[in-house]
């Protein structure tokens, strides 16, 4: 019997064992492939047949001794490659019974390498006990052997990271003398000079992108971008139009994941998914091209939050000029065991693409603090404190780059950069409390409006016909922008005006400085400029071109910011003598209208983002006053809480659950349901196991083709179901391909096994113990929900299978959880789940509680269509 299916066939179980995938589909690295390394790094693996190889001295991680003085450390043999093998432990009497009885002449090979274990190292030589694709890795309980991720699956953070531990291990064991210092030297270093060349990167393209955007952005209003002389008049809806119709047509032709922001794809990377193609080379041209045009458009978009997207693309890039650093998450396909002595952890690889974030930031708003704890707060799933420092280098050097560059020719990092010379006053506290609450109450209807005109067009006939879409809203925006002065203008323009000073102000364009009766149209100018912001901003965001939500955001909080600073202003004007009044000094202006405009632009970024402590950084080192942290940290604080209140999640956190990548917030508190794990999880009966024995590797190719699983727990048998292990399907895969090839061409009746088969014919049979997890993450079936989350939430584990006293009972997989988080919306009295949008609760008569995840499954063939991956994987 090759395989266990144990109850009714059901759409629900496609997800619950694993996780859904096109029979057939290859393994993929997350950029692009390259068949020539494919075919070298396979001909190498299944050259190497283990149980023929000749014997080398096995590495040992035991302390060495330190050497008594550094003469003889530095002078040692600097051509010397392995360490000396350590002495093994004594044979057990068993054992040395085995050798005697063991004929002298030929040994059988499985035999000859147990007796080459069980000899002592002073005597015999040791084949290579590396656990991961070593030739004796399967008879040590280890993770096994792994093929590259999937597109669009979960990395292993438990592997990943001891396999970078191993790495570092076998660097310090097989270097020594003063050849292998420098060989540690120049391996740490690799890193460093990948993040400070991002850093320079970045502050080049962001300077470059400023000074494209605005030399389109005059040729849209009709000036020449030498002289600044009006050549054409009313020249700004045609170039707009087609500004924004070439932005669409670049990303839809030759880098889908160019659209957007692509902060929330990197915050599910960072946590351990696998997006193919999101970092390319492509995607960082087109990325960067479409960003000049669609900022040029005069669309209600911004280039910040891309420009992270710009940075991580540049990390990503840069590290495939260093070997060690560019194989990961498999070579063409497949992660070689020869490789593991270079090989940089799919998990280090996210630490420095957290670390390249930082520097996206530090260009965005010249913040080069504010980027590393935007990267801490907003975007990183794992930032140990070596990262912060990484975040922090990378960062300092993008914004030195940008610094040197003078894109705007003013000295300054961004257009919008200013300094206040003046401070605040107590009575100013209500006004700023009150900036909060509409800052809140603006992020949470901008996140229910964007998503449900995303849901709209999702599901009607424009998601067929992007570029039209851009078309269309783009000739609205124009006709909407043109009759207001402050919507007439790029976003960063207006915001530079917004926040600056009066007196600072040479020529008042957008009358800004008037007094008296004078000011009330500019301030109803200014609400009407802010609710039509907030209205195209709502249905730009999510259109096929690269766009941000950050300089919107600023600028519509800057616009209700500043009517509201004019209007105290007038009030203070109108009754100086006033009781509140009363601390203002007579000929000194007393309220500044540009200081409520940046904490109007605090809130509002606030309520849409839920950050605190990085925008409040950002905002103070954009105006270098001390003074306005408190105000701003008030406004802040006041409209997280609004905005928390109206929904969770912020506006990243809805596109990700939007898309439904599986991401698992290891930062947010939401509830979970105080019910057993085996509730939720997919018991025994659901599952498709693996048993040890009784297979083919034709059978083993049928069961591959006609389930659609991810992976498949393996038992000892079918009647007392003794985990032995988890194989994925990759792994699976490969293993059986490989051996239908060269050079062990095996026939298809070949029989395979899981365990270890004492009587067997290692050359007849296909031992796929290197290919299985003998040591997969378990738990009992009577744990909690909560102790079942928090696993998956800190130790980013990809599945957990549940066992009583060894024997299997059911498995729950990282998108399981997903599903099951997701659906926790109501919870009863009892701590039961009620009710849940994407899972709920199933009964079957007479029996107990079932699984949680159902509804809204998606077929292969459906799942096919989405090339673009923007749904996730299901």
């Amino acid at each position: 019997m090759s395989s266990s299916s144990s109850g009714p066939s059901r759409a629900l179980h496609e997800e619950a064992s694993s996780s859904r995938v096109t029979p057939g589909r290859q393994p993929f690295v997350e950029d692009d492939n390259e068949d020539d390394d494919f075919t070298i790094a396979r001909d190498s693996l299944l050259s190497t047949n283990p149980l023929e190889s000749s014997s080398e001295p096995r590495i040992s991680f035991k302390r060495r001794a330190k050497p008594t003085s550094l003469l003889p450390k530095f002078l040692s043999n600097p051509l010397e490659s392995i360490r000396r093998p350590s002495p093994s432990p004594a044979p057990t009497s068993s054992q040395q019974h085995s050798n005697r009885s063991q004929p002298s002449s030929v040994l059988p090979a499985e035999d000859a390498i147990l007796h080459t274990l069980d000899t002592s190292t002073d005597n015999t030589t040791h084949f290579n006990g590396t656990k991961d694709g070593g030739p004796l890795d399967w008879y040590v309980e280890g993770p096994g052997r792994r093929v590259g991720y999937d597109d669009l699956t979960a990395i292993d953070w438990i592997f990943e990271y001891t396999k970078e531990r191993q790495r570092l291990r076998i660097l310090q064991s097989n270097t020594k003398g003063l050849l292998g210092y420098a060989a540690q030297l120049v391996d740490a270093s690799q890193i460093w000079l990948v993040l400070i060349a991002t850093g320079i990167a970045a502050g080049v393209l962001a300077a470059g992108i400023d000074i494209v955007s605005d030399w389109l952005g005059d040729l849209k209003m009709g000036y020449c971008p030498l002289t600044k002389h009006h050549y054409l008049a009313g020249a700004d809806a045609q170039p707009q139009i087609v500004f924004a119709a070439c932005a669409s047509i670049l990303v839809k032709t030759y880098a889908i994941y160019a659209k957007h922001s692509g902060i929330p794809e990197i915050k599910t990377v960072l946590s351990g998914f696998v997006i193919r193609r999101f970092m390319s080379s492509w995607t960082l041209v087109v990325k960067s091209l479409g960003l000049c045009l669609a900022v040029a458009s005069g669309l209600w978009l911004g280039k910040e939050g891309p420009l992270v997207h710009v940075a991580c693309c540049c990390a990503n890039l840069l590290m495939k000029m260093f070997d060690n650093l560019s194989k990961n998450e498999g070579n063409a396909g497949i992660l070689l065991s020869e490789y593991l002595e270079t090989d940089l952890s799919v998990a280090r690889k996210r630490e420095v693409l957290s670390a390249a974030a930082a520097a996206g930031i530090s260009v965005a708003f010249g913040s080069p603090l504010g980027g590393v704890l935007f990267s801490l707060e907003q975007l990183s799933y794992y930032f140990p404190d070596k990262t912060m420092w990484q975040s922090f280098v990378s960062a300092m050097v993008a914004a030195v780059t940008l610094q040197a560059m003078n894109p705007f020719r003013t000295g300054k990092l961004v257009l919008y950069q200013v300094t206040y010379s003046t401070g605040w006053h107590g009575f100013e506290m209500a006004p700023f409390a009150l900036l909060g609450i509409i800052g809140g109450l603006y992020g949470g209807f901008f996140i229910k409006l964007n998503m449900r005109i995303a849901a709209w067009r999702k599901a009607s006939a424009t998601k067929n016909y992007p570029t039209w879409e851009v078309i269309v809203l783009a000739l609205v925006t124009s006709l909407i922008n043109f009759p207001n002065v402050f919507m007439r203008v790029q976003s960063s323009e207006l915001v530079a005006s917004l926040f600056a000073e009066c007196a600072t102000i040479k020529e008042d364009r957008f009358g800004l400085c008037k007094s008296g009766v004078a000011t009330t149209g500019t301030i109803v100018l200014l609400l009407l400029a802010a609710i039509l912001g907030f209205a195209l901003a709502s249905v730009t965001f999510g259109l096929q071109i690269p766009a941000g939500i950050i300089l919107p955001s600023m600028a519509i909080g800057a616009l209700y910011g500043r009517a509201l600073g004019t209007l105290v202003q007038v009030w203070q004007a109108k009754y100086p003598g006033a009781l509140i009044f009363a601390n203002c000094e007579p000929d000194i202006p007393c309220v500044t209208p540009g200081t409520y405009a940046i904490i109007g632009a605090a809130s509002a970024l606030g309520g849409v983002t839920r950050m605190t402590v990085s925008i409040v950084v950002i905002m103070f080192e954009l105006t270098g006053a001390l003074t306005y942290v408190l105000p701003i940290m008030i406004a802040v604080m006041i409209s997280k809480w609004v905005g928390d209140a109206m929904s969770k999640r912020g506006i990243y956190e809805s596109w990700i659950h939007f898309n439904e990548y599986p991401f698992l917030d290891n930062t947010q508190e939401q509830p979970i349901p105080d019910v057993p794990v085996s509730e939720v999880m997919t018991r025994i009966e659901d599952l498709v196991v693996i048993t040890a024995t009784g297979h083919t590797i034709d059978s083993l190719n049928s069961l591959l083709a006609t389930q659609p699983y991810r992976g498949f727990p393996v038992i000892s048998d079918t009647r007392e179901a003794i985990l032995l292990g988890y194989i994925s399907r990759t792994e699976l895969a490969f293993a059986l391909n490989s051996s239908l090839s060269p050079p062990r061409s095996l026939s298809p009746a070949t029989e395979t096994h899981f365990r270890h088969q004492p009587l067997a014919d290692p050359h007849s049979i296909l031992d796929l113990r290197p290919w299985m997890d003998q040591t997969p993450i378990t738990l009992s079936a009577k744990s909690s929900l909560q102790l079942t989350v928090n696993m998956f939430q800190k130790l980013g584990l990809r599945y957990v299978l549940f066992c009583d006293m060894g024997v299997l009972q059911g498995l729950l997989t990282k998108k399981d959880m997903w599903y099951v988080l997701d659906g926790a919306e109501d919870v009863d009295g009892e701590g039961r789940v009620v009710a849940g949008r994407e899972a709920v609760a199933r009964r079957e008569e007479g029996g107990e509680g079932r699984r949680l995840l159902g509804g809204g499954e998606v077929s292969g063939e459906e799942w096919d269509e989405r090339e673009d991956g923007s749904d996730g994987e299901r």
